[in-house]
């Protein structure tokens, strides 16, 4: 829609804008004129959840959960406007009203505290009282609320509209947090200032009882959970412990890993020192042999001597005595013992072989002693060296017996650390989810409660009057209501309201779009916009029959509308006066309305009525409409101008039509346009093999584009004309004037 089109529907509806809204802010206006006064007040709470230190903030690594701080204000909201909360509030408010025995300012005013001693009696009153216990009271009105029999408590907090009960309180509270910050804002109305005062404050009261009790709850039965478990686990880790202690006292080890790192170590010793006693007592062996033959040659008194072998095996029994004491960590007393045994042994072998050898006493004495001291050095190293060995070996025997036992006893002690391990692990889990439970009690108890920041202030003036507001909010209703009314008008006519929308439906440009004529007259801008209008269709239908140079018969020109009531006929007289000003005669055919109507002439315009017969669509001459043959000669005139009755009640002269030079459709707006104007729209359309010319007639804003008096000076005398009575239809009044029947 176009903003021309959207004006011409606000003014369309100007009177709906005008009237819902008055009606709708009258009507709230009227209904609100004893509206009461309001006080309010207001209270801010602190809840320190964002940004408030506690226990917990000191720990590392602590950062603030905004998810979880903006759950806490729902839970903190949601516990304030709870029905049990609402309801102790609205007890305790009862509670202290009962103890007044006379109307106060600050406390109840006279109205309401009337109103309270009429619904609670005085002796019913008394029953509830106790002087100076105001438990005593809540405790009774709790019960008598409660109670399944009717009682004046019971309706005052339950069954009624006061300013006890639940869903009143729940009504006038108001709570919402500030912004993104720590603050809670708090506001509560009402008729009486004190009640809204003393209300407010016993919500903030009750919401940090109800809140703190609810967050305690919580806490007791996790911090209760984690302890049994917690001790569950002690007693579970107490027990590995004990079970490894036990096994590694049993097999006298600390660390299998380490044991056998030691052992590996020992071991690769013990091999290269046996290793190296193997080499040198081979090493021995063959230097005793090659001694051995050497003193051979010498001697053989020394080689058979049995003082001397058996000395030799003293020697080396000594010998090995004294390495096993050693490999075996024997005192140093038992050391030096055995060490002056293998020094005696010495001494006497080198005795004995001295003896043998002193009978000797050649030239190779002296090479002698030193061979014999030599071959003794050997023997002692032969000798030693193979006890060495015995021991070495005995000890790597001793070493891979028990590495053999070291497999399952590391598995096990490794299955019991493992078990330890978990659990410490367990234990230790469970002993920080301990200390953050007990820190979160911890941080309750120590600031469970929402600090009140600014209490609820006694209102001293009501707050303004909101008459006037709900006023022009009614009225603003009505002109939406009224606007959607139009746009549902809108969505659902089906009419032609506009030059814009008969262009779209239609799919063809207007020729001509005359404005709305009540009267012509040369100084209205309607009649000259109208008489423009008319030359400029003049000109239109001349250039079309100028381009289908009919030169054997009149110009035929069909005027037709789907519906009656369009201005065909307006439009008919409008073109005749036009032409026959011009000059030319015109025959104008149009529907016989009465018995009366007959053919006659006058000012070179021939007024042809005709009737509607059965054979009307195979009409092919316009002299076969004549009645009585009263018909003037057609080569003599210039223009012949035919009407057709409204297409939607008649045939289609098929046969006429296609004799015509040019079609006009006349179309009022505001004409109902619907699926059969469509159909008989293009069936014309079809039938037609000529130009087809539309004229939209009393159109809205047409007229703003007038020609001025200036613009149509030269033909004023002809617009005069327009207003004189010189065409008179029969049946018609003399004065009317033809162009003002713009409705057929």
């Amino acid at each position: 829609m176009t903003i021309q089109g959207l004006v011409r529907l606000l003014k369309q509806h100007l009177i709906w804008f005008i009237l819902f809204p008055c009606l709708a802010g009258g009507a709230v206006y009227y209904f609100m004129r004893n509206e009461s006064k309001v006080y309010k007040t207001k209270a801010t709470l602190y809840t320190g959840l964002t940004s408030g230190y506690t226990l917990r903030s000191a720990q590392e690594g602590f950062q603030t959960d905004y998810s979880a701080v903006s759950n806490a204000f729902d839970n903190i909201l949601t516990t304030l406007t709870s029905n049990q909360t609402l309801y102790y509030v609205g007890l305790n408010l009862l509670a202290e009203h009962l103890q007044l025995t006379k109307p106060t300012e600050r406390q109840l005013s006279a109205a309401n505290f009337q109103a309270l001693q009429t619904a609670i009696p005085v002796s019913f009153r008394q029953s509830l009282l106790k002087s100076g216990d105001l438990a005593y009271t809540r405790v009774q009105l709790d019960s008598l609320a409660k109670s399944s029999t009717d009682n004046p408590v019971r309706k005052l907090l339950i069954g009624s509209d006061s300013y006890y009960t639940a869903d009143y309180i729940g009504k006038k509270l108001k709570a919402t947090r500030k912004s993104a910050s720590d603050m809670l804002d708090l506001e509560y109305e009402g008729d009486d200032p004190a009640v809204v005062q003393q209300t407010l404050k016993l919500a903030i009261s009750e919401l940090n009882k109800r809140y703190t009790a609810l967050k305690s709850g919580e806490t007791n039965p996790v911090v209760g959970y984690y302890e049994s478990k917690a001790k569950e686990a002690k007693r579970q880790l107490d027990n590995s412990e004990a079970k490894l202690k036990a096994f590694n006292v049993q097999h006298n080890v600390l660390n299998f890993e380490e044991e056998l790192k030691t052992r590996s170590v020992t071991r690769e010793a013990l091999v290269a020192e046996y290793n190296d006693e193997v080499m040198k007592n081979q090493a021995a062996k063959a230097a005793m042999n090659a001694l051995n033959t050497r003193m051979t040659q010498g001697g053989s008194l020394l080689k058979i001597s049995t003082a001397l072998t058996d000395k030799q095996a003293e020697l080396t029994a000594a010998e090995s005595q004294m390495i096993t004491a050693r490999t075996n960590g024997q005192p140093q007393a038992v050391l030096d013992k055995y060490q002056a045994k293998i020094n005696q042994a010495s001494e006497e072998l080198k005795q004995i072989a001295q003896t043998y050898f002193a009978a000797d006493n050649g030239s190779e004495s002296l090479p002698k002693m030193k061979l014999v001291n030599e071959w003794l050095t050997k023997v002692l190293e032969f000798e030693e060296s193979g006890a060495r060995m015995d021991v070495v070996k005995k000890r790597l025997d001793d070493y891979q017996a028990e590495s053999t036992t070291f497999t399952p006893l590391e598995s096990e002690q490794r299955q019991l650390t493992r078990d330890m391990d978990i659990a410490e692990k367990e234990y230790l889990g469970l002993v920080q989810s301990l200390n953050q439970a007990t820190t979160h009690r911890q941080d309750i108890s120590i600031d469970g409660s929402l600090s009140v920041l600014d209490p609820p202030a006694f209102p001293l003036s009501a707050q303004a009057a909101k008459r006037w507001l709900f006023t022009a909010i009614a009225a603003g209703a009505g002109l939406v209501v009224a606007l959607l009314l139009a746009a549902i008008r809108f969505w659902v006519d089906k009419r032609i309201n506009s030059l814009e929308q008969a262009e779209q439906v239609l799919g063809k440009s207007m020729t001509a779009v005359f404005p709305l004529v009540k009267k012509f007259a040369a100084k209205s801008r309607a009649s000259r916009a109208a008489v423009g209008m008319f030359d400029q269709l003049g000109n239109a239908i001349n250039i079309e029959i100028e381009h289908r140079r009919l030169s054997d018969h009149s110009p035929l020109i069909t005027i037709f509308s789907m519906r009656s009531k369009q201005g065909k006929t307006w439009s008919a007289h409008g073109l005749a006066r036009l032409y026959a000003e011009s000059g030319e005669k015109v025959a104008y055919f149009y529907p016989r309305l009465s018995e009366t109507d007959k053919s006659f002439e006058q000012d070179n315009i021939a007024f042809l009525p005709y009737e509607m017969h059965p054979n009307f669509m195979n009409v092919r001459e316009p002299e076969e409409l004549t009645i009585n043959g009263d018909m003037p000669l057609m080569s003599t005139m210039n223009k012949i101008i035919f009407e057709l009755p409204a297409l939607v009640g008649s045939p289609i002269p098929l046969h006429l039509v296609n004799q015509s030079a040019v079609s006009l459709m006349v179309l009022t707006v505001h004409t109902l346009w619907g699926r059969r104007d469509k159909e008989l729209f293009g069936l014309y359309a079809k039938a037609i093999r000529h130009p087809l010319l539309i004229v939209l007639n009393k159109v809205d804003g047409s007229d703003k584009d007038a020609p001025t008096l200036g613009d149509i000076e030269q033909g004023l005398v002809r617009t005069k004309r327009y207003t004189e009575p010189n065409l008179v239809v029969p049946g018609a009044s003399t004065t009317e004037k033809v162009l003002d029947r713009q409705s057929k």
